[in-house]
């Protein structure tokens, strides 16, 4: 559920088999997820689909190992969401998504390598983990986001989904930079005490049991990840500590959204883009 940017990318899938799989007069309807304006939200097809959104993966992490991909051993597990400009073909948004069928396979999540999740073993309904969300930073259309959580909202509800979670990231490891926003999701967004992830990760930032600050509500907005302040106006909660990843270079919060906790109007709003 990383909120990050990239700074370039173009989907090596020809034209022809981008708008093959936008329509579905042309080919398989499974692949083709959903179509606005000029963008089209599909599925991953084929090894070159997924190359091409390892590649945006690098270069918005900011990697230097020189692969130009990130990969790691969850994308084979998961299904990879591609949002292209639907007549060239460009790459401008991905994220991926694992299906999970109940709380007791969370331990097969990307999540679960850095939180303690027991808590959630006993979640009975069916769940996604949402993770490896890019945009491109030149790409300034609120469309692409309108299409990208349009698409995930009609796989959320095409699928009976409980319970969207992942990590959401805030970039860079110093956490003094987030100190409001730390104290605003301690003040009003903690999960429920029978949710709560534990501590699992070596290295972590206990924002909830240590921080006593007040929130500068503007400030806290201003330094909240944009993937994150969606989460939470859908009545999102997070973890009570951020995860602090070198590798990466940033820090992490376990975010779930129960779907039946959703408002009203936001469940409305979200399905006028589905």
């Amino acid at each position: 559920m990383a909120s990050l940017t990239i700074n370039s990318g173009v989907c090596p899938v020809t034209r022809e088999c981008a708008l093959a799989s936008a329509h579905p007069e042309n080919g398989d309807k499974t692949r083709a997820v959903l179509q606005k304006g000029k963008y089209v939200s599909r599925l991953a097809q084929s090894t070159a689909d997924i190359a091409a959104a390892q590649h945006l993966r690098y270069l918005a992490f900011g990697l230097q190992d020189g692969s130009g991909l990130d990969s790691d051993a969850f994308d084979s597990s998961c299904e990879h969401f591609l949002i292209e400009e639907r007549v060239s073909g460009t790459l401008v948004c991905c994220f991926r998504i694992m299906h999970l069928q109940g709380g007791g396979e969370i331990e097969k999540s990307y999540s679960a390598q850095y939180y303690e999740l027991s808590a959630l073993h006993s979640f009975g309904g069916k769940l996604v983990e949402m993770g490896r969300f890019c945009v491109h930073p030149d790409v300034k259309d609120p469309d692409v986001l309108r299409v990208a959580w349009g698409a995930m909202t009609k796989y959320v509800d095409e699928n009976g989904v409980d319970l969207l979670f992942g990590c959401s990231s805030f970039p860079g490891t110093d956490a003094r930079t987030y100190a409001d926003a730390f104290a605003m999701l301690r003040d009003n967004h903690l999960a429920p005490e029978r949710w709560l992830p534990r501590i699992k990760a070596p290295n972590v930032v206990r924002y909830a049991a240590r921080l006593r600050h007040k929130p500068d509500m503007k400030q806290a907005l201003q330094r909240m990840p944009p993937l994150l302040r969606t989460y939470l106006m859908m009545g999102g909660w997070v973890s009570d500590h951020a995860v602090v990843d070198t590798h990466m270079n940033t820090l992490h919060v376990f975010t779930g959204v129960e779907i039946g906790m959703i408002p009203p109007a936001r469940k409305r709003l979200l399905r006028a883009l589905s």
